[in-house]
């Protein structure tokens, strides 16, 4: 098997070898990116706010801060830490770290995913280009080869014209397919922020407004 390989890959000549840099490029991306939106910035969101909806309900701050802590490098506990910071402070300072702290995280869930479909593009753009050249040799070979040389000439240059483009396929086409599956995870990740934040900014307004609403009045001086 192999030996399949090693055989395909040196048929198909020196554009062979950039197709193979994108194969490990891609790959790194996938690894990368695949371990940061699976393992360091995905949470299951609807739990964790339940129980950050519970804590704030409860006026209890301070524990739903430490909740946050717990996962100090997920996306939206980051965000979510941000606003609770400012659960004092007001409406507009809630809003305000909630803001400045998405515009922080949301670049970095972001970064990179988009560029598999620049590893996939040039991968299929080199095995198209080493086609052509592969075909264009052909051509030179039928017309200037010795007529003993012409059969072997041709198959040389066909094999390059043929393999190049199924290797550039087979790094695209992963890559494409994982694009789309860590998009999906990055969306997901941003919904997750762009909801639950816009959650916590009302129930802080309310708990705001619940409190100033339930301070009894002063007395009137005597």
């Amino acid at each position: 098997m192999m030996g399949l390989i090693a055989d395909f890959y040196i048929k198909g000549g020196a554009w062979m070898h950039p197709i193979a840099l994108c194969s490990v490029v891609g790959f790194g991306l996938i690894i990368e990116r695949f371990v940061f939106l699976f393992f360091k910035y995905n949470i299951n969101g609807k739990a964790f706010m339940a129980q950050i909806q519970k804590l704030v309900m409860a006026n209890n701050i301070d524990r739903a801060i430490k909740l946050c802590n717990a996962a100090p490098a997920a996306a939206l506990p980051r965000v979510i830490k941000a606003g609770l910071a400012r659960a004092n402070k007001g409406p507009e300072a809630i809003a305000s770290a909630i803001e400045e702290a998405s515009l922080e995280i949301l670049p970095k869930v972001q970064k990179r995913t988009n560029n598999l479909t620049a590893v996939a593009n040039v991968a299929t753009m080199l095995g198209l280009l080493g086609t052509i050249f592969g075909l264009i040799f052909a051509f030179q070979a039928l017309e200037s080869a010795a007529p003993e040389e012409k059969a072997k000439k041709l198959a040389e240059y066909i094999s390059v014209a043929l393999n190049t483009t199924a290797f550039g396929l087979v790094v695209a086409i992963p890559a494409l397919s994982f694009h789309a599956f860590l998009s999906y995870l990055t969306q997901k990740i941003v919904n997750d922020i762009e909801e639950h934040s816009l959650r916590l900014e009302n129930m802080l307004t309310n708990r705001l407004k619940a409190q100033s609403g339930t301070q009894e009045p002063e007395s009137p001086a005597v």
